[in-house]
């Protein structure tokens, strides 16, 4: 078994990240930052969910010494030019909050018709050796943002978002098979996934 890092201490999206890798690897072990011991975790300030998720990785890397799979990824807003992109975890500013961060969304949103309220997710997910060799891969999801907060599933923003492939309910309603077939996370780690095992060699 190879020991793998996931750099990331939200318990959802750990959960989301190992449950779609496990389908694909069955060599490999993943670990998450709380099973590993502390170390100084880098400010995301890269202007690209790349940067930022390299960032992450290379961190991992640095004080672990494992190979390490960081991801970044966000909600754009065609309305909002892009945003909230990769401040979307922080977009109602410090701490971080879900419920603040979809409320200030819907205020911005307010004025904006139900036809131009489209937006998409967006993810990167970085792998890190020790040896410095690196591989990137992207994914994406596209819908359109609605006006009342719906489900109980999913995070971040999953309550406002409905996809394009699965139109009618939010990602915060649809199954955890649902989502995965059609989430960015989902898109990216399934392309990702079936590279690792030639990757760490």
């Amino acid at each position: 078994m190879v020991k793998v890092l996931v750099a990331s201490r939200n318990a959802k999206k750990l959960e989301e990240m190992r449950r779609i890798l496990a389908a694909h690897l069955t060599s490999v072990e993943v670990v998450g930052l709380d099973d590993v011991e502390p170390f100084e975790e880098p400010v995301e300030d890269e202007p690209t969910f790349e940067g930022n998720a390299l960032l992450k990785a290379r961190a991992g890397v640095a004080a672990t010494g494992l190979p390490t799979i960081a991801d970044d990824s966000g909600l754009c807003v065609d309305a909002l030019n892009g945003m909230p992109g990769v401040l979307s975890a922080r977009w109602s500013g410090p701490p971080k909050d879900d419920d603040r961060n979809n409320q200030l969304l819907l205020a911005q949103l307010a004025d904006v018709p139900d036809g131009r309220r489209t937006a998409h997710f967006a993810c990167a997910v970085a792998l890190v050796r020790p040896d410095g060799r690196e591989l990137v891969v992207e994914g994406r999801m596209d819908g359109t943002v609605i006006r009342e907060v719906r489900g109980s599933g999913g995070f971040g923003y999953d309550v406002l978002f409905v996809a394009d492939e699965q139109p009618g309910r939010t990602t915060a309603e649809l199954s955890r098979e649902d989502k995965d077939a059609i989430s960015h996370r989902g898109r990216a780690l399934r392309e990702l996934a079936p590279l690792v095992g030639d990757f760490l060699g």
